[in-house]
């Protein structure tokens, strides 16, 4: 039996010391479930994965937790703090310790932590043919949102008539932080400002003003638009998208056979859950991998 069936599992909070130690285990935990799809991993290499928990481990708007047993540390979790509506990922647990009920300790936890910070509502995104993972978030209370499909590629058609695309700069937020409001309820004034201090952060504009904006055109960025002409001005803006790709609700067929038909193609499905406040969006948009 697994030693986390035997042995009590601490669940605590999460210090850069832990990084590189779960960034191997998340980086062996998504190559290994990917290789079995022929999916592309979430994370390139083991030092990115590590980077990248690195960073949520360390900068503030991020909330962390390890499983640790006999002080031997086994998985992770995270939550994004930084709206009234949070984010739960990456998890991961050790492959040689999984099916044992780590998950839904280290799922317990961001919940818990969720709840105590008041969140609005709380999101993830969750690997279609990953039915394990699926049981564990419907048992906790995640709905089914929506059906993603994460495309990847160099579009043909690089400019859309009427639309101009150009990097966010420090007087867009108010602009993109009221469309986000206004399609999705809440707005994401923290991750955009980072995006743009980063230099990630796209606008569009259409007749003079701001009509849709993307944090990032990459598997960790999300974007909020008006109307499908908008969203495809960004991801016609992009010679190639940041990871796997980016995530395109299936339910926007005219959006999704647009990128079909302008050379990108599907690398795998996802499944956008919720719980807590949720509606549905009034107007064009795609979730980051952490929602």
């Amino acid at each position: 039996m697994p030693a986390s069936t035997q042995t009590e599992v601490l669940v605590r909070p999460a210090t850069p010391a832990d990084a590189a130690t779960c960034g191997r285990i998340c980086y062996d935990a998504f190559s290994a479930i990917n290789a079995r799809h022929n999916f592309p991993c979430d994370f390139p290499n083991v030092e990115h994965a590590i980077g990248v928990l690195t960073m949520m481990f360390s900068a503030p708007g991020f909330h962390a937790v390890v499983a640790e047993v006999e002080g031997r540390i086994i998985g992770s979790n995270v939550l994004d703090e930084r709206s009234i509506i949070m984010g739960i990922g990456p998890i991961t647990v050790d492959p040689a310790t999984q099916n044992s009920g780590v998950g839904r300790k280290l799922m317990q936890a961001v919940i818990d932590r969720a709840h105590f910070q008041s969140a609005a509502g709380i999101r993830l995104v969750q690997a279609a043919s990953h039915n394990r993972s699926l049981s564990l978030y419907a048992s906790l209370g995640f709905d089914v949102r929506e059906p993603l499909s994460c495309v990847q590629g160099t579009p043909r058609t690089r400019t859309i008539a009427g639309c101009e695309v150009r990097p966010a700069v420090a007087s867009d937020p108010a602009a993109c932080n009221a469309l986000s409001t206004q399609i999705h309820g809440f707005d994401r004034g923290v991750d955009l400002a980072q995006s743009i201090e980063h230099g990630t952060a796209r606008v569009v504009e259409r007749g003079g003003r701001i009509t849709g904006y993307a944090s990032n055109l990459a598997f960790f960025g999300h974007a909020t638009c008006e109307s499908n002409q908008d969203l495809k001005a960004l991801l016609a803006s992009a010679d190639t998208y940041g990871g796997p790709g980016i995530l395109i609700p299936n339910r926007n067929t005219e959006l999704l056979r647009w990128c079909l038909s302008n050379g990108l193609r599907i690398t795998q499905p996802l499944t956008l859950m919720t719980t807590g406040l949720y509606n549905e969006p009034r107007g064009a948009w795609y979730p980051s991998v952490l929602f």
